[in-house]
């Protein structure tokens, strides 16, 4: 079992998506979990969203990466600048370390709900077609 970790500021959207496709494309060859540098809570639009791509991440939560402290890592993923520049350490030794900064669509200044709901959908296919790619060149034999 590869054990992955996805990294954000503040777990709440982009590496809960990325966590979701994970889990979906690594199926049991990868245990996923996903952490903040922070804890912001569960995004409702990102929970919306993947369930639009038949991803339920609903019942997941916001954790801090503190959390995860005695487990190895094959893989630590920021998505994320601010993570990948405020991380603290993880002491995995064996860990390889990726990074990929995705938008972050919560903060897009917007009262238009369709812009915002394209904002999360732009991001999510990003997200979704980076974990397959991750899934295949890594996990896959």
């Amino acid at each position: 079992m590869i054990n992955i970790l996805i990294l954000c500021t503040g777990n709440s959207c982009r590496s809960q998506m990325a966590h979701g496709f994970m889990n979906f494309y690594g199926g049991s060859k990868a245990a996923v979990y996903s952490a903040g540098i922070e804890t912001h809570g569960l995004n409702k639009r990102a929970v919306s969203i993947m369930q639009e791509a038949g991803i339920d991440i609903s019942k997941h939560t916001s954790n801090h990466v503190d959390e995860y402290s005695d487990i190895q890592f094959d893989h630590i993923i920021t998505v994320c600048d601010h993570a990948q520049e405020n991380c603290p350490y993880i002491p995995s030794d064996k860990a390889q370390r990726w990074h990929k900064n995705f938008s972050d669509p919560s903060k897009l200044k917007s009262e238009d709900e369709n812009e915002i709901h394209k904002a999360f959908a732009a991001t999510r296919d990003e997200i979704k077609a980076y974990c397959k790619n991750f899934v295949k060149t890594y996990l896959l034999d």
